[in-house]
Formats: C-alpha cells, sequence, structure tokens
C-alpha cells in the first residue's frame, strides 16, 4: 500500500527552536523538546535520513536509521511514525503495528490508522482492519488521499474474507469522477476492478481496468489484469 512519509509531530511547539536541516521546523521543536539536549542532534539527523531513504524506496535502510533515532528519543512520536511507515514499507507487519500504535497513542491522531489496518490484514487479521479505518473515516479533516487509502484497505480487507458485496459497496464511500484521476483515484478504480474479477464479475472489472489505462497506460498491471480477462 502506499503511504504517507510525512510525520506528524504531537503536543505543542517550543518557540525559537532552530529547525534541524533537511526537517521541517515542527518536526524538529518536537524532536528537541523530547530529547536530552546532548542526544537531539543526532536523533534528528538519524530521523532525516531514514524519511529520505523511505522516500528513495529503501524501507530496510530507513528501519536501520529510525531505530537509531528511537534509542536516542523513544518519546517522539515523529521518530516513532516514521519507524512504523518504514517496518511496513519492509513488510515487518506486527513490528511496524507496534510503533504506529505508539504513535497514536503519543499524538491521539487517527491519520495513519489505515497502515495499521493494513498490518492487520498482512497478519491474518481483516477482521481487525474495518474499525480501525472506520475511526478514520470519521475523524474531521482527513485528507481526501488518506480517506481513499483508509478505504481502498477496508475493501481488501472485506474481499480477502470472500465478503466482496460489502467491499464494492465500501469502496462506493470514496466519489470519483471518470475524467478527473488523482494516484488515489486510480488505485481506487484498480482495487475495484481486482475485487469484481475475485467476484467472477469479469466485464465489470475489465471497465474498471479500462478505465485506468484511459488516464494511465502503464499503471500498475492493468494492462495485465485486462489481457487476462480477454
Amino acid at each position: 500500500m502506499p503511504k504517507a512519509l510525512t510525520p506528524r509531530p504531537g503536543g505543542k511547539a517550543r518557540p525559537k527552536t532552530a529547525a534541524a536541516p533537511n526537517l521541517p521546523r515542527d518536526i524538529s521543536e518536537e524532536v528537541q523538546r523530547v530529547t536530552r539536549p546532548t542526544e537531539a542532534r543526532d536523533a534528528l539527523s538519524r530521523l532525516a535520513r531514514a524519511i529520505d531513504l523511505l522516500e528513495r524506496g529503501d524501507p530496510g535502510g530507513a528501519v536501520a536509521e529510525a531505530q537509531k533515532a528511537k534509542r536516542l528519543s523513544p518519546r517522539s512520536s515523529s521518530i516513532r511514525e516514521v519507524l512504523g511507515l518504514a517496518l511496513y514499507g519492509a513488510e515487518r507487519w506486527q513490528e511496524a503495528l507496534t510503533e504506529l500504535k505508539a504513535y497514536r497513542r503519543m499524538t491521539e491522531v487517527t491519520d495513519q490508522n489505515h497502515i495499521m489496518a493494513d498490518c492487520l490484514r498482512g497478519l491474518g487479521r481483516p477482521a481487525d482492519a474495518i474499525p480501525l479505518v472506520e475511526e478514520e473515516l470519521r475523524t474531521k479533516g482527513v485528507p481526501n488521499e488518506a480517506k481513499a487509502e483508509a478505504v481502498i484497505v477496508a475493501a481488501s480487507a472485506l474481499a480477502d474474507q470472500g465478503r466482496f458485496a460489502e467491499a464494492l459497496a465500501f469502496l462506493g464511500r470514496a466519489r470519483t469522477r471518470d475524467d478527473v484521476a488523482e494516484d488515489y483515484t486510480l488505485r481506487l478504480w484498480y482495487v475495484k476492478g481486482d475485487i469484481l474479477a475475485r467476484a467472477g464479475r469479469n466485464d465489470e472489472a475489465a471497465t474498471e481496468f479500462r478505465k485506468v489505462m484511459r488516464h494511465d497506460v502503464g499503471a500498475f498491471d492493468a494492462a495485465e489484469r485486462l489481457a487476462e480477462l480477454g
């Protein structure tokens, strides 16, 4: 699953604190607020490297740097979030879930619930994923992309259980227009096509894959999926 790479700090920022290089000021302030002064610079440097590696598609390297940052600053919500996302990218589901639970506990923010829910899918617990998604969708101010990803995770979790009609209904909670395609919109259409195909509704699945290709012919493996459907 795609995932957000920008951590969100918790608590109130301390004024007049210099931001670390390559990190937003609010994140730098959050880390410094909860870290020993003698270790703050190293923690920030490790965090910045972890974020950079994650954005470059190296979750394993990001895990190593974020773990070092956590040892220096275990009470930083920003570090725990990035570590959780890196572990998720490395498909280390249980460890990722643990770190993201810590992030949510520290911040009382639900914006990574869909990642936690996908971890539960990876652990073979799709039924437990739905309440986390519902909680995120009830939260005000969640960006459209995060809502779309939450809907995708929940629909996929329902499909994992063979509950295809419910999965398709859940996808319907994310409104899209055929003539407007953001990256997350393409994912919604692709996942809908995948679930329709799994339900044996091949003609409808083909329609969704064609819709994806109309906007981006190289998106995912939509072309291969369409060819498989004949």
